[in-house]
């Protein structure tokens, strides 16, 4: 299935239901009064997040998102029917904005939360609510208010608990399909990956993470060359980085070092907390160098870099080295979460 991870659609909500103008009349109560009742309210939109979709492809095809009117009024009091609510399932991840204001109404981050994206309208009041000691036989009644509609601009961003960055080509689907489930597509030339995909990497029984292989990244990617927004945007939500770098290019005309300072400076120029992620560096396709070559190899590129953060020599397609990554990527997030966990138990917060 594509990748979708940008929608627009229409939110309308359901218009109050108009009031009621009726007079009691019975046997033996000839002036009985005003006895019109309220319209229903109109149904309002919501988004909902769960974690059975991970695309917003539907939204492709279902670009109008109406809730129901409020019923009118009736006669003996008796309120209309409030219009039913229209609940739209979200991936997790999604960000939701009024395409004409450009205002941010919220952020699915977690499963069953709802946003409201379109408040339904007001019921309209029945003549009964107009009688009063001067007035005992009221016609007014009001016809309810429209419900909001809106535009809405829909992006997803890959909840990953690990991403991978670098240059085109410089092995992250290779490593995603040797450490996970996962089966992105791999070729000789650059951009193979067009649309962010997700892995499963399970260490054992009860410990796993997800990982995202994002397309890859060139100079200009923070300005929106090449695949660029797309790219960058999914590293926003991912706990872990890991910078790809391939130490043997199929174009000999490129220098590893000066790849990995390409990607660096795009994330930095990308702003936000993206450049504060921690990040690991990954060298790649170290079986293309004499094995006894490597650690001299990888300190050379280490020290250029300056790189003071963790370095892993692997190679994706012989998975040398992957293991003892996957090792380190799952010692590294399970001590995070406890971190979390101590500090939400010190604040009294246990939610």
């Amino acid at each position: 299935m594509k990748f979708v991870d940008e929608a627009s659609v229409r939110a309308e909500a359901g218009n109050g239901g108009k009031g009621h103008v009726s007079f009691r009349r019975e046997k033996y109560i000839p002036l009985g009064g005003p006895d019109g009742g309220d319209g229903g309210d109109g149904g309002s939109v919501y988004l909902q997040g769960t974690g059975a979709l991970n695309t917003l492809i539907d939204m492709r095809f279902n670009r109008l998102l109406r809730a129901e009117h409020g019923k009118k009024g009736m006669s003996k009091d008796c309120t209309g029917k409030g219009g039913d609510d229209l609940v739209v399932p979200v991936p997790l991840g999604t960000i939701v904005y009024d395409d004409d204001t450009d205002e941010l109404i919220g952020d699915v981050m977690k499963e069953g939360q709802k946003i409201l994206v379109a408040a339904g309208g007001f019921h309209g009041l029945g003549n009964a609510r107009y009688k009063s000691s001067t007035n005992r036989a009221p016609r007014q009644f009001s016809p309810g208010s429209p419900g909001e509609q809106r535009v809405l601009r829909l992006e997803l961003k890959v909840l990953a608990d690990v991403g991978t960055l670098g240059l085109p080509n410089a092995g992250k689907s290779s490593l995603i399909r040797a450490i996970s489930s996962a089966q992105p597509k791999v070729a000789n030339y650059p951009f193979t990956t067009l649309h962010p995909s997700l892995g499963v990497v399970r260490v054992d029984e009860t410990r796993s993470f997800v990982i995202a292989d994002i397309p890859g990244i060139i100079e200009g990617a923070a300005e929106g060359a090449g695949l660029g927004n797309l790219f960058l945007r999914h590293l926003a939500r991912n706990n872990l980085l890991l910078h790809v770098v391939d130490v043997e290019p199929y174009e000999s005309n490129l220098d590893p070092v000066a790849a990995a300072r390409a990607a660096i400076v795009e994330i930095e120029k990308w702003g936000g907390d993206l450049a504060k992620k921690p990040r690991w560096l990954v060298l790649n396709k170290i079986d293309l160098l004499p094995e006894d070559e490597v650690d001299n190899y990888s300190k050379m590129i280490v020290d250029e870099l300056g790189w003071s953060g963790r370095v892993f020599n692997v190679s994706a397609i012989k998975k040398i080295g992957t293991q003892d990554l996957v090792h380190a990527i799952m010692d590294y997030l399970d001590l995070q979460k406890e971190k979390e966990l101590t500090s939400q138990e010190d604040s009294g917060d246990t939610n």
